[in-house]
């Protein structure tokens, strides 16, 4: 489990550092270790102020700009 789990941490780091820059990745790594930081919870709080108009039509140019690529999911 732990060695996945490194394995995980190593691509989101990978991800973030694609996307924003190994500077922003050190600021953000440095402001959620200063924090008692929830990410549930900040989560949360984005995603109540936005409407649903603007959830679905961020979900959709996501899925656009990023294809999801694996398996479907099954539903029991």
């Amino acid at each position: 489990m732990l060695n996945n789990m490194s394995i995980t941490a190593d691509k989101c780091m990978d991800a973030i550092r694609e996307h924003v820059g190994a500077v922003e990745l050190e600021a953000f790594i440095y402001y959620v270790r200063s924090q008692s930081f929830d990410y549930t919870k900040w989560q949360r709080e984005h995603y109540d102020t936005l409407t649903p108009e603007a959830l679905y039509a961020s979900l959709e140019k996501h899925s656009r700009e990023k294809p999801f690529k694996g398996k479907k999911a099954t539903i029991l």
